[in-house]
């Protein structure tokens, strides 16, 4: 398994207790979904290692999650700030009205205005506001993401229908 053919689940946090259990800061909106995981991958030095899990407690945002094999608070340290990962295949499916940042990359951006502009090229979390990264004019133009400018996703066409607020375009453009 190739780190492009998954997701990241979440980071490794801190350990608990004394006997290998760890807390996982999840990065989900739907933690409840992987209450049942059996097991992830983590990522150890560039390559995906399968860790089977004993007990898993979703707790808000976080995961208390003891795997087989860490056994004690020397072995959970080891793997804090590890990052766990899941096949895409695993995601649960969304609403029309949503999507997974990975799966918009490429996607052709339309303006209700201005029609065509650019195809997103990243998507940059930046905690309270995440932000799409489209090429327009041989410049990058940072896009929020948010109801009131992303108006719809055709995942069957790839395109993105926006309506960008006034003058973000020429923000962008001026020297």
């Amino acid at each position: 398994m190739k780190p492009s053919q998954c997701f990241q689940l979440g980071i490794v946090s801190r350990p608990h207790g004394l006997k290998g259990e760890v807390y996982v800061a999840l990065d989900t909106d739907f933690p409840q979904e992987y209450a049942e995981m059996e097991s992830v991958f983590l990522l150890q030095n560039g390559k995906l290692v399968p860790f089977f899990i004993e007990s898993l407690q979703i707790r808000g945002s976080e995961a208390l999650i003891k795997f087989e094999e860490i056994d004690d608070k020397d072995a959970a340290l080891s793997i804090k700030g590890l990052s766990l990962h899941l096949p895409l295949d695993q995601l649960p499916e969304l609403d029309s009205d949503q999507f997974y940042f990975h799966e918009i990359i490429g996607y052709q951006i339309i303006d209700q205005n201005l029609g065509e502009l650019g195809k997103v090229a990243q998507v940059y979390e930046a905690g309270h506001q995440d932000l799409i990264g489209m090429d327009y004019k041989e410049k990058e133009v940072l896009i929020p993401i948010n109801d009131d400018i992303i108006i719809s996703v055709d995942r069957e066409k790839e395109t993105m229908e926006v309506n960008l607020p006034d003058g973000l375009l020429e923000l962008y453009l001026e020297e």
